[in-house]
């Protein structure tokens, strides 16, 4: 691990609730987070819970990113969708416009843009759909970093598009040998023991790399680490995975202001 500070950002994915019904504790989660993925109505989210995330945010210090998916409320945005790449591309443009609209109502201002769900598994094989996702985060606002999936198409298609890219690995999530993330419908793709992952954590940013769960180690830069908020033990996982990060010298901190 380091010997002199090191800067790393730790992000989850907020604000993905709907009307009364609420997912995690955002509250608590953006106590701990550097920066905060917020959905943005699609596959989850509202303007008023949109508009209360940016807010809390704004007040905690948390840098926000507007985190787009496939328009799919019921299946929360991991279905895959039969949509062109002209329509995700537009989707996605909608998408970050919206959050940049609540996001300035409540005094903030968007700084990134994730995919989310099945959206973010397909840009990160599928140039088509990762050059869709890189184009709208342009058209919409060039200054906008494209916080990628490490080691996939997403980071490809940001450097074809000129953007700023930011590369995120999964605390909480498994790897397979060809660095895309393990399914979330195998055995052991979600990491939920809070040990396992922080081990897990230390080893990549030891060594620089993502470790597979043969064991593979696959180079790679990295600026942000992703615990996701949904999870029962989420708050729990985010808080002692600061806390490791604290202890091997890491400085927490946004990969971009906000």
């Amino acid at each position: 691990m380091p010997t002199t500070p090191q800067q790393i950002d730790l992000n989850a994915d907020l604000g993905e609730g709907f009307g009364p019904w609420r997912m995690g504790d955002d509250a608590a989660m953006l106590d701990i987070v550097t920066s905060a993925n917020v959905a943005c109505g699609f596959h989850a989210g509202d303007p008023d819970i949109m508009a209360r995330t940016f807010a809390l945010a704004r007040e905690k210090g948390v840098a926000i990113g507007a985190h787009v998916g496939f328009p799919d409320l019921a299946g929360f945005g991991r279905r895959p969708m039969a949509m062109t790449p002209k329509e995700i591309e537009h989707a996605v443009a909608y998408q970050i416009g919206a959050a940049q609209a609540l996001a300035a109502y409540a005094g903030h201002r968007i700084a990134y843009v994730k995919a989310h769900g099945a959206l973010a598994n397909i840009a990160e094989k599928d140039a088509s759909v990762a050059d869709a996702l890189a184009r709208a985060t342009r058209a919409v606002d060039p200054s906008l970093t494209l916080l990628a999936i490490a080691l996939s198409e997403q980071t490809r298609a940001g450097e074809r598009a000129g953007l700023q890219i930011a590369h995120e690995i999964f605390a909480d999530r498994a790897y397979l040998d060809d660095a895309r993330l393990q399914p979330r419908a195998e055995p052991d793709a979600v990491i939920s023991d809070c040990d396992a992952a922080i081990a897990r954590l230390r080893e990549m940013l030891s060594a620089g790399a993502l470790v597979t769960v043969s064991g593979k180690r696959l180079p790679t830069k990295i600026d942000s680490v992703c615990v996701h908020g949904d999870t029962p033990h989420a708050v729990e996982m985010a808080r002692r995975l600061r806390v490791a990060l604290a202890q091997e010298g890491f400085r927490l901190r946004p990969f971009v202001e906000g």
